[in-house]
């Protein structure tokens, strides 16, 4: 019998605005107000030209938080009212989120629908995302979410066949005949994996690989999939592939609640990778995200690789990967707040560099027109041309690469690397769950101050340091490829801090950038869970090998961002709540 289709009636919400990685909520939200997914669904299908959607193929996968397999559930009954005609799904409804990359291009399908909160908790307390990437693979341009978010805001109905059930346990075809559709609708439950590893055999060499983790001279390496969708990855990919053995990879079990952790690749959440490291018996750690696109990288005795330094590092060694030592180099890319490591090699190399805002969709963009190989971001994201998305796999297969190739450890091709080009200290400060109001109000204050023309050449003095205001500036990007200039593509998805932001300053971050090169910036985060996310971003470069502690380096620098914004006064808050 065919099942049936049935049109609800809804009402909308006013807040359904994706932010830079698309509609992120505590779970409580989706659970407590009726039809809240619904709606966002059949906004996102409604944002597709009927034309193009009737029949088409989509890609649905998530990191297994709690919540994925309900979500599942509803996107696959109303994908098939809207007439979609195939639907990709990971097994158990899991996919990173590079392999939906991957899988999006590989079967040539209209987009995917990415159910993550990416580093953010999980479990019935923590939250709970929904994006939307287009054909190429990557996140939705700004037109198409806005569009989006344009239709969620006067939604009167959605459409969904309430009776289609899907088993995601078990491989293979389902098919299922809907009343007045002429095909029947498919559900393809794939490997999660698979797809995702014979690309990277494509781009890296397996055999070096092996060889440098399995070998007669081979490196110990620690691998923390923090509970998240990489674990499987990495249990097939490094340990049944590459020979790692199994005890090297820890935390690989996908868990709802990622075993109670923040699944955040860095010092302070990658708690039990950084411990062990530190014992000095593995040469090579790394960690990852909750949905697979962020990595952190140590070396022996916990050495620490700024996310900056890593994009730097590969681009400098980049032949080292046979896949751009057959496609070339194209060019170089890093979002704005990350450090200008990347720019030396690119001014050393020759190769374009190009400064995008925050997103990874800018570099996107860059990728599709062919001017982009290799791009990251100082939150713990890199990534290549291979697919749309940052990969944290991709970038631990890099670095390994490295290591077979050069056979020395992290920390001397780091070391190395800073002889060579010298060194930018980098951090970042993040001021979690600030009140709304006094984050913007201190954000428009900076602005006005930055603004006035007798804040340029002035000078701040810390102990014996000085540095003078060589330029103040809020950030904006015109994109080489559609001449389009963005200035709020980086606005809050959360409607309060959209609305008193919106048409004040630029989320893309205020700048500050003084005569030695030293630079300040300030910005409000889009994905923070509640409230507002105040960021601080201080970068110095040294030309001459200096092996001091990063915060030790930039404590004047510290110091005069706080005095320039008053934060801690403005806020209530007595220091940040990460530091990274």
């Amino acid at each position: 019998i065919p099942l049936q289709v049935l049109t609800i009636a809804t009402a909308p919400y006013p807040d359904q605005r994706p932010g830079t990685s698309g509609l992120r909520k505590r779970v409580s939200v989706f659970q407590s107000r009726r039809n809240y997914l619904h709606n966002f669904v059949q906004s996102i299908f409604s944002s597709i030209d009927l034309r193009d959607r009737q029949g088409s193929t989509v890609v649905v996968g998530g990191d297994g938080r709690f919540f994925n397999r309900t979500a599942i559930e509803v996107i696959v009954q109303m994908a098939a009212a809207n007439g979609v005609g195939r639907l990709i799904i990971g097994h158990h409804g899991i996919m990173s989120t590079p392999a939906v990359s991957c899988v999006i291009r590989k079967h040539k399908a209209i987009g995917g629908i990415v159910l993550t909160a990416s580093h953010n908790p999980g479990g019935p307390d923590g939250d709970f995302g929904i994006r939307f990437n287009t054909a190429n693979g990557g996140p939705a341009q700004e037109a198409v979410t806005s569009k989006i978010f344009q239709i969620s805001r006067t939604i009167e109905e959605f459409a969904i066949c309430p009776g289609l059930r899907v088993d995601l346990t078990t491989l293979g075809r389902q098919t299922f005949d809907l009343e007045n559709k002429f095909k029947p609708f498919t559900v393809e439950i794939v490997d999660s994996v698979e797809s995702y590893a014979n690309l990277l055999r494509n781009i890296f060499d397996f055999a070096a690989l092996k060889e440098l983790l399995s070998g007669e001279n081979r490196i110990k390496i620690r691998l923390d999939a923090m509970h998240g969708v990489v674990g499987p990855y990495v249990r097939r990919i490094l340990c049944e592939e590459l020979g790692c053995p199994a005890s090297s990879a820890i935390n690989c079990v996908p868990m709802e609640d990622f075993g109670g952790q923040h699944p955040d690749p860095n010092p302070t959440y990658a708690v039990d990778l950084v411990e062990s490291m530190r014992e000095g018996q593995y040469d090579f750690g790394a960690a990852f995200d909750g949905d697979g696109d962020r990595n952190m990288v140590l070396g022996k005795h916990g050495f620490f690789v700024t996310p900056s330094d890593s994009v730097a590092v590969i681009a400098d060694n980049i032949f080292c990967i046979p896949y751009f030592q057959q496609t070339g180099v194209r060019g170089f890319a890093r979002s704005m707040p990350t450090s200008a490591a990347l720019d030396r090699v690119a001014r050393a190399t020759k190769i374009e560099l190009y400064e995008t805002p925050t997103g990874w969709k800018f570099f996107g963009n860059l990728m599709d027109a062919g001017r982009l190989s290799l791009c990251g971001e100082e939150s713990f994201g890199t990534g290549g041309d291979h697919i749309r998305e940052k990969d944290g796999l991709w970038a631990v297969l890099a670095w390994l690469s490295i290591l077979a190739n050069r056979r020395q450890s992290v920390e001397e091709i780091v070391k190395n690397h800073w002889l060579k080009y010298g060194r930018n200290y980098f951090t970042r400060y993040d001021y979690e769950n600030v009140d709304i109001d006094a984050a913007c109000e201190m954000m428009e204050d900076v602005e006005i101050m930055i603004a006035d023309k007798s804040f340029l050449k002035q000078r701040f003095a810390v102990e014996d340091k000085v540095y003078q205001v060589e330029k103040a500036d809020n950030f904006e990007y015109t994109d080489p490829v559609d001449r389009y200039s963005i200035s709020t593509s980086a606005l809050p998805a959360n409607p309060k801090l959209h609305m008193i932001c919106a048409g004040l300053f630029s989320l893309q971050g205020l700048r500050i950038i003084f005569s030695d090169g030293s630079r300040i910036i300030y910005r409000l985060s889009g994905t923070g869970r509640a409230g507002a996310t105040v960021r601080i971003y201080i970068d110095s470069y040294e030309k001459e090998l200096l092996f001091e502690d990063t915060q030790v380096m930039l404590a004047s620098l510290a110091t005069i961002a706080l005095k320039i914004s008053q934060l801690h006064h403005r806020t209530g808050r007595s220091g940040p709540s990460v530091i990274t």
